[in-house]
Parts: C-alpha cells; structure tokens; sequence
C-alpha cells in the first residue's frame, strides 16, 4: 500500500510512518516542518519507500499531486499544544479548519480514505465522565483561546462526517486523548516531556493549577496500532472513535511520579493558570475516555501502562540532553 501521511514529520505522524515502513508500505509525508521535524524521521529516510513533501496542506495543488499518488490518506496535520494555540491562534485555526477542508476535498475526488486525528478537547468542558463518543460537547466564551482548538476540531469532524453521508466516502474519526512517548516536544506545553526534562536538568517541575486536575496518558505506539486498525476496519467508517487509555492520573501525582523515576531531586513548584496562559484561561479538571466502542470494534487493549510510557520518554530526554552542546 502507499500511504501519504500530513503532519508525518510530527511526533505521532512519525511513529505512524515508521510503524507503515516496517510492514514494507511506501509513505509519503507532507509537513511543513512548522511543529514537527526532519530529525523525527531522518533514521527513516532510505530514499525508497519514504518521500517528504516539505510543503503546507492549504496548497490544493500539492494535496491533489500526494493525494492521487496514495492509496489511503492519515491526517494528522494541525497546531499542537495549549501554548501554541494561545500564542498563535490564527495559525491555529487557518492549519486546522482549512487544511482539513482541502485535504478532505481531494481525498473526496480520487475517493481515497481518509482518516483524520480529532482530540479530546472536542468534549469541551463536559462534565459526564468517562466522556462517550456520542455525549453532549460543552464549550467554553468564544473570548477564551483555549476553545478555538476545540471548536475547530469539532468542526472537522463535521466536515467529515459531511462527506461520509453525503457520498460515502471512507472516513475514519479517531478521537485521542493525551499521546506520550519518545520524540514529543514540551516546547508547546506537552506536560509529559516537559516535567522529564525539567527534572533531568534539575529545574523545579512547574506544575500549571493546583494539579489536582486529572488526565490520562497512552503510549504512541499503542495509539499509532489503534489508527491502522481503524484504517483497516471498514465497520468504523464514518464513526467517532476514542482512543487512548483510561487510567486516570493527577497532575501534581505525575509530577511526584516523575520525580521518583529520574532520581532526582526537583523542586515541584505550583503556577497559576493565569500566569502560565493569560487571566481568561479555562482548563478541565478531568478528560477520562470510554474505550469500550474501540475495544469491541478495533479490539484494542493497551500494552503500555504508565511506568513504562515514563520510562520511555525518560530514557529519550535523557540521550537528547546527553547529545546538546555543552
């Protein structure tokens, strides 16, 4: 199979591409290279069966030329993280709400399947926990940037479904909860990679709130195994998915945890939202995902359990921080 790959240069986009390599797939990646990196993929580049397109989504005319070259289309192409959508939000949302109608629109003429990479966040401040597939979105003011990524992603998911009952075109809808693993970036607030290498360096953990809000955390290679089977299960087209894991863990719980496991001794230090995003930031205080849809019908079970997902990205932070200049 060819597989064209937007955003494949990013953190999940890069596990995905090297996941469809190793099971002898041609991928071509089309990245602007804005968030994700030639670094993610270099070992992976053998001038064969992978092609980098360093180029934007919102050009049709080099969609159309990647599209019609592949047999299925992952689109995982999007701004990243809460400090990026605050501090660029046109960007944000330009990436998001018209990236995804070109690339939909192509994939709609040479009819090639599409799988697009939704977020959590679409539940919005919903309350109901786990959140199901099919519950109630709760938004946020429009006066908040925090939303605009939610909303947007919302609104993709429509686009989408649009094109599913209006022509049947094979769309998939993975929903993810927080991704973790070798290769992410805390450079946009990824809290993961950004406590490790804090406490790797020996500055005090910056922990945003009180840290009593809650998240859950899956291993990107069990995730990367959720959206090829989604790709390869035609009974989730045109269907919601979430995916991600449901073991649920504070903030400042996760702070002590990663503390323990690099041995050191950083200070864990507490800061207002309001200071960290600006006065009109909202957050949620839980983000627990109902998995049962995805494991009656993808089957999927995770491999990864949190001690293991840290010890990963431990070990990555450690060998990066060991290769920076002096």
């Amino acid at each position: 199979m060819r597989y064209l790959i937007t955003g494949g240069a990013g953190f999940i986009g890069s596990h995905l591409a090297e996941s469809l390599l190793a099971d002898g797939h041609e991928v071509l990646i089309l990245d602007n290279l804005s968030t994700g990196s030639y670094h993610n993929i270099e070992h992976l580049d053998d001038g064969e069966r992978l092609r980098l397109v360093v180029d934007t989504i919102c050009k049709q005319t080099i969609v159309d030329e990647c599209v019609k070259w592949a047999n299925a289309v992952f689109h995982l192409a999007a701004a990243v993280g809460v400090n990026l959508i605050i501090e660029k939000p046109v960007q944000t949302l330009d990436s998001i709400v018209f990236g995804t109608e070109v690339v939909t629109a192509v994939c709609a003429r040479y009819r090639r399947p599409i799988l697009i990479t939704s977020t959590s966040e679409v539940y919005g401040k919903g309350t109901k926990m786990p959140f199901k597939e099919d519950d109630d979105c709760v938004m946020g003011p429009t006066s908040s940037r925090r939303w605009s990524y939610a909303c947007a992603k919302a609104l993709d998911e429509f686009l989408v479904l649009a094109y599913w009952h209006e022509s049947r075109l094979p769309v998939y809808i993975s929903r993810l909860f927080n991704t973790v693993g070798p290769r992410q970036t805390g450079r946009y607030g990824m809290v993961v990679p950004r406590f490790v290498r804090q406490s790797l360096r020996g500055e005090p953990i910056t922990v945003y709130g009180d840290g009593s809000q809650t998240r859950c955390f899956a291993h990107v290679n069990d995730v990367v195994r959720s959206l090829r089977k989604m790709m390869d299960s035609p009974a989730v087209r045109g269907q919601v998915v979430n995916i991600g894991s449901d073991y649920e863990i504070s903030i400042l719980e996760l702070a002590r945890m990663v503390q323990q496991m690099t041995g050191r001794k950083s200070e864990i230090v507490l800061v207002p939202y309001a200071k960290a995003y600006g006065e009109l930031f909202d957050d949620m205080e839980r983000r627990v995902p109902d998995l049962s849809k995805s494991k009656t019908l993808l089957g999927d079970e995770s491999k990864y359990d949190l001690e293991t997902i840290l010890h990963d990205v431990i070990d990555y932070e450690r060998k990066s921080l060991e290769r920076e200049p002096s």
